[in-house]
């Protein structure tokens, strides 16, 4: 697994497993909620100053991004509540 991909797979992980939205992640961590999706899907090249920011944000080490999954790991999904529909 390329570098730009295992930061994307581990970034996910770790916001769902904390159970925090990109919206929220993003503020905390101060960029583009946009440009936080782009990372989760590899479209973007982080700097190491950006990711120390959001894995502050996150309250995990900066090599929190860089752990290998398991073969055969699957791929972390979005958070269960998903996107709310406003009526």
């Amino acid at each position: 697994m390329k570098g730009r991909a295992l930061v994307a797979w581990n970034l996910r992980r770790v916001r769902v497993l904390k159970g925090i939205s990109q919206e929220k992640l993003a503020a905390d961590a101060e960029v583009d909620r946009a440009y936080l999706g782009g990372l989760e899907r590899e479209e973007e090249n982080p700097t190491v100053d950006l990711l120390d920011r959001i894995a502050a944000a996150l309250s995990v080490a900066l090599g929190e991004f860089f752990v290998r999954p398991k073969p055969g790991e699957k791929r972390p999904g979005p958070l269960k509540s998903g996107r709310r529909s406003r009526k």
